[in-house]
């Protein structure tokens, strides 16, 4: 086996970055520098990918450099002099490097003159070179300070070969003092002296043969050390089917164990909750609903337990379809457990549940149906008395329906049979909480995932990959629908017909709800927003062509916040004396069912709250809602808050007041949730906007495990490839025995926090 300096491939893995000085040339501060950037062991280094490649016969387009990045590009020298301090009377390089159509000022400190006179002599202007640096102001200009860099036809041609000046030049993700080049170099150290038979291939040599795909030590070689364009174009597509498929190997594992796995199969019967449920429905079922519930029906029927996720539409009815199931499973004997993120939406789900149901929820009770069952809520800010009595609810079985927060996974929490679990927005909670949850039945039992967020079927098979999935993407019928308008904060008069038009609706009998970002003025961002759970998205950092129209726009305002808010629009004589009630995540959970209560009422028409009204609060006289702020929002999350008016037979109307720039990221959101309703068109869009890391949350920005090449939203055919491939090896080899390359890159795909990402679905 071929080595580098005594380093086998296979064992530097797990070599940490302090051992790589002995074989990869460079000082040790830079070899710390590495570290930064999540490189820690070799495997680290050959997997640090390039995220472009520049072509020494073309110029880089200085527009598009997002300032304070770390930037390699290709630009002609048009200017090279020396200049001296006044103060101290010290050297330094100014030049300038251009497109063709803009300039870049390069700046370079010296000792003494003799070394700028040096560079200044390197810098010939006309040539064309490769200058590594980070993108920075100064005095109001654009600047590159202190860049390496290498002059194509003198220096590179020095340095290798001379036909490697006409290869693509891979330009790798960089940090201060570690520029793209000396990446390069280190990258091409280690991966030199490595034969094809030094690294452990995962993609098995029949799926190889079948997709005619290059191995992997080819796929290095094509995206570290290119020949061709064609060369690093096939060495990605290699590695993004490589990624795609030990995802999908895993999943299919998960798939077969809990196929293996042994449940009490729940099947329907005549006479029970559910037929006489049904027969009470006010409404009749969307086609979606019912197809839903069917493929539900039939998977609690089984002896093996259920593992779907049901997404839909905002307001397409997930609530009676997940209660359908749980009446169906009551039916059986069993009991059924509702887990939601925050104490509002149990009490809303409580609410709505006991609502739907009437009589049929108040077994056991004066005037209660002789089938019936009972709805119990456990949370952990209930009275001592009143846990007690759903304690013992839940652990006699009398409770047939049990919806709580975090407090349904604690110790003395106990069911009499528990059948279903039901996780409402299950990318609030981990791995860990739901096992908690399902360790309290004696069989496994059947998991019914619900979320509100729709996404593409791409992204689902990715990030739900264990599930089978239903949707839901029609509401019901009797809804007028929502209209959406974007709000420029500045625009006095369109501010004024704004808070105008929440006077009118609640002059017309209908409610206004008024989102804020943060609880207080004083809140930090990531603060208060964070425990009410607004998931702001920060913004995007100026490119060069940007810049100078930034550096002129005024600052941005402080975001607005529930408490300075609702104070202010108490005596807003725009709102005609409207009541205003407010509601956020510090509030007690006593004051906060009072807000909903007094708002669902009229007698606080106008809430003015935080995202805690994101999901599940259902007040069907809400017919306006104002999002201050909304450019800080996400297109999901503002999705959803805007589902929460228009649900009754009045059409409802959101207005987005926002500081959002034509152009900007913020505006193209916006813009997109002013033009469809669309919940599933809207996911597209949002996943094309966001970082491939976002898309799959946390634990996909760690190190190692991390998607590179495979985009969840668009690579749909190479994921379908992947999963036919991956399900049928399980199906002929479920331990992976023959496949210990397989193995090993799945266990580096869980490592970091990916056990936790797949374990969530």
């Amino acid at each position: 086996m071929a080595t580098s300096k005594g380093i086998r491939y296979h064992d530097s893995v797990h070599t940490h970055v302090e051992a790589l000085e002995e074989r990869v040339p460079g000082k040790p501060a830079e070899l710390k520098k590495l570290a930064t950037l999540g490189i820690e062991t070799v495997g680290d280094l050959l997997a640090h990918y390039p995220w472009r490649y520049a072509d020494s016969r073309e110029v880089t387009d200085i527009a598009g450099l997002a300032v304070g990045r770390n930037v390699s590009l290709v630009a002609q020298v048009r200017s090279a002099e020396v200049r001296l301090a006044q103060k101290t009377g010290k050297p330094r390089v100014e030049a300038k490097v251009t497109d063709g159509a803009r300039t870049l000022d390069l700046v370079i400190f010296m000792p003494h003159r003799g070394a700028a006179d040096f560079h200044v002599k390197r810098l010939v202007p006309g040539s064309l070179g490769l200058f590594s640096g980070q993108i920075n102001v100064f005095s109001g200009r654009l600047q590159l300070a202190n860049p390496t860099y290498a002059i194509f036809r003198h220096e590179v041609d020095e340095a290798v070969a001379l036909e490697e000046a006409e290869w693509p030049i891979p330009i790798y993700p960089a940090t201060a003092g570690l520029e793209s080049d000396k990446i390069r170099a280190k990258v091409r150290e280690v991966l030199a002296p490595l034969t094809e038979a030094d690294v452990p291939d995962p993609v098995p040599d029949v799926v190889r043969a079948e997709r005619h795909l290059a191995s992997r030590w080819s796929a290095l070689r094509g995206v570290h050390v290119p020949q061709t364009e064609d060369d690093w174009r096939k060495g990605q597509a290699r590695l993004r089917y490589e990624e795609a498929f030990v995802l999908q190997v895993e999943l299919a594992r998960r798939r077969a164990h809990a196929q293996r796995e042994e449940s009490t199969a729940r099947p329907a019967r005549s006479g029970g909750l559910l037929e006489a449920f049904d027969a009470r429905l006010p409404f009749v079922l969307t086609d979606g609903q019912v197809a839903a519930g069917e493929q539900i029906a039939a998977d609690l029927a089984r002896s093996h337990p259920m593992q779907r996720l049901l997404q839909g539409e905002v307001g397409s009815g997930k609530t009676v379809v997940a209660l359908r199931a749980m009446l169906q499973v009551v039916d059986a004997g069993g009991q059924a457990a509702l887990l939601a993120p925050t104490s509002v939406l149990a009490a809303q789900h409580v609410r709505t549940l006991r609502a739907l149901l009437g009589d049929l929820a108040e077994g056991g009770l004066l005037g209660g149906s002789e089938i019936g069952t009972r709805v119990a809520l456990l949370t952990g800010a209930q009275s001592t008395a009143e846990r007690r009595s759903n304690l013992l609810e839940a652990a006699s079985g009398q409770a047939g329906i049990v919806v709580g927060t975090h407090a349904l996974l604690s110790d003395p929490v106990q069911f009499a049979d528990l059948g279903l679990v039901v996780i409402d927005e299950q990318h609030k909670f981990g791995v860990e909480q739901r096992g908690r949850l399902q360790a309290k039945a004696a069989n496994a039992p059947h998991l019914l995932v619900t979320t509100a967020t729709p996404i593409p079927r791409t992204v689902a098979m990715t990030v739900f990959g264990e599930l089978e999935i239903s949707e839901l993407r029609h509401v019901p019928a009797g809804r007028s629908g929502i209209t959406t308008h974007v709000v420029p904060a500045d625009n006095r008069p369109w501010m004024d017909r704004t808070w105008n038009r929440v006077r009118e609706e609640v002059e017309r009998g209908g409610r206004a709800f008024v989102v804020c970002a943060r609880i207080d003025a004083d809140d930090e961002a990531d603060g208060a927003d964070a425990a009410d759970g607004a998931e702001m998205v920060p913004d995007e950092p100026a490119t060069v062509g940007e810049a100078q129209a930034a550096a002129q726009r005024a600052p941005r305002k402080p975001l607005r916040a529930v408490l300075e808010v609702a104070e202010t629009l108490r005596d807003d004589p725009r709102l005609g004396g409207a009541a205003v009630g407010l509601l956020h995540g510090r509030m007690t959970s006593e004051e906060k069912d009072r807000a909903i209560a007094d708002f669902t009422s009229g007698r606080t028409p106008v809430l003015v709250s935080t995202t805690v009204i994101e999901v599940g609060v259902d007040v069907p006289a809400a017919t306006i809602m104002v999002i201050l702020d909304a450019h800080v929002f996400g297109l999901s999350q503002l999705h959803q808050l805007r589902g929460r008016v228009g649900r009754g037979s009045a059409p409802g109307l959101c207005l987005l007041v926002a500081d959002a720039p034509e152009g900007t990221v913020a505006a193209q959101r916006l813009g997109a949730l002013a033009a469809t309703t669309d919940g599933f068109e809207l996911a597209r869009v949002d996943l094309e906007l966001r970082r491939e890391g976002d898309v799959l949350g946390s634990a996909q920005s760690g190190k190692r495990g991390t998607l590179r090449f495979l985009r969840i939203v668009s690579d749909g055919a190479v994921i379908d490839r992947a999963r036919d491939d991956a399900q049928a090896l399980v199906e002929t080899d479920p331990e992976l025995a023959a496949w210990p390359a397989l193995r090993a890159a799945i266990d580096l795909q869980l490592a970091d926090g990916r056990e936790e990402f797949l374990g969530q679905s």
